[in-house]
């Protein structure tokens, strides 16, 4: 898997994951969705993206 799809699967079970909790636990885990949409737009015009450093590390090649 490339470094960009896997920041994709990443984000998008990151949103999913908010929207599960903020269904059943608490309302206030919408802010993580937040978070994550955040993160990618700093990181589309920064380029850095602590997601794909810790993928890279895990073995997800560019």
């Amino acid at each position: 898997m490339t470094v960009d799809n896997g920041v994709r699967v990443v984000a998008g079970c990151m949103v999913l994951l908010s929207v599960v909790l903020t269904w059943w636990v608490h309302p206030a885990f919408v802010w993580l969705t937040v978070f994550v949409g955040l993160n990618l737009i700093q990181s589309a015009f920064s380029g850095f993206c602590p997601a794909a450093m810790i993928l890279r590390r895990l073995g997800c090649h560019d």
